[in-house]
């Protein structure tokens, strides 16, 4: 039902595109991206575009991966036009100590960590790890070879390992620090 909509151009569909696909979509693009706000426009133009070429697909079983393929290029064609735009970013919200468990600490560190890498490769840590794609999807939604997103998420890997050494302490990791 939703392929032929799609296939119609019928505006309704982009509804249940968002409601399936939109917080994986925005998550991805967000990730790349590091900015809420160009997240939902890459979001809004995922779904635009998912409407004008929806014809295009055939398979629907294709439609998720075909989604976070075009999230990505946006995503990534926005990063590169934005680094010649010059940001100020507002200070972080101080953390307060009624906050601060465990996991959320977890977290921000590791956001940290994943914004410092390159965006190629940290689109490809995003779409492997957290959209949950197959290296032979990766490759796909980037359009490079599968070898170069084995080498991306491997190098990837690697930063985020010795990223979070720095930042916790080998002590703190532990053996956790393998499973990055």
């Amino acid at each position: 039902m939703t392929m032929e909509r799609l296939r119609e151009h019928r505006p309704d569909v982009l509804a249940e595109l968002l409601a399936r696909f939109g917080r994986e979509i925005q998550t991805v693009a967000y990730v790349i991206l590091r900015d809420a706000g160009d997240a939902e426009e890459a979001l809004a133009e995922t779904l635009l575009t998912a409407l004008e070429r929806g014809h295009q697909l055939r398979d629907e079983a294709a439609l998720r991966a075909w989604l976070l393929r075009i999230a990505a290029n946006r995503a990534l064609g926005m990063r590169r036009r934005s680094v010649r735009l010059v940001r100020f970013e507002s200070l972080p919200e101080a953390v307060s100590p009624e906050a601060t468990d465990s996991g959320a600490l977890d977290r921000a560190v590791l956001d940290d960590a994943l914004a410092d890498l390159p965006p190629r490769i940290r689109a490809a840590i995003v779409l492997r790890y957290y959209a949950d794609m197959s290296v032979d999807e990766v490759a796909a939604a980037l359009g490079t070879s599968r070898n170069t997103v084995k080498t991306q998420l491997r190098i990837g890997l690697d930063r985020l390992r010795e990223s979070l050494r720095d930042d916790v302490g080998p002590s703190a990791l532990g053996m956790e620090a393998n499973h990055v």
